[in-house]
């Protein structure tokens, strides 16, 4: 029996320039929500870990510093349109709402990509 193998690659792409989500899209992640309300300091640590940062960093977040390098780095990363004085008034007036974002931008940003699968098909 012969078998020949069919790879097919699908591409998702994220549109860039603006965040994915709202800053009040919770509803969109009820798991981060939920995780922001019951351990906000868990969410905090998970969030810049999945961005490749030091899990601990958010526990030295004096005075927003943290959060707004975060931010920043988020925005140059994904190439979202923004300023340091946006990212400042949006964690001023919306600490929690702020981080949940970032939160789901990097979710959505780790899903797309390149998906990969392979079908082996039996003659």
């Amino acid at each position: 029996m012969a078998q020949s193998t069919t790879t097919i690659v699908t591409t998702q792409h994220v549109s860039s320039g603006t965040w994915t989500t709202g800053i009040c899209d919770c509803c969109s992640d009820m798991g981060t929500c939920c995780c922001a309300l019951w351990c906000f300091p868990c969410m905090q640590c998970q969030t810049v870990s999945q961005f490749g940062w030091c899990f601990c960093m958010p526990l030295l977040d004096c005075c927003m510093v943290v959060s707004c390098c975060l931010r920043q780095k988020m925005r140059e990363q994904y190439n979202i349109h923004g300023s340091c004085c946006d990212d400042f008034c949006t964690l001023c007036f919306c600490y929690p709402c702020a981080w949940c974002q970032m939160s789901r931008e990097i979710k959505t940003r780790a899903r797309s990509g390149a998906v990969i699968t392979q079908q082996i098909i039996h003659s």
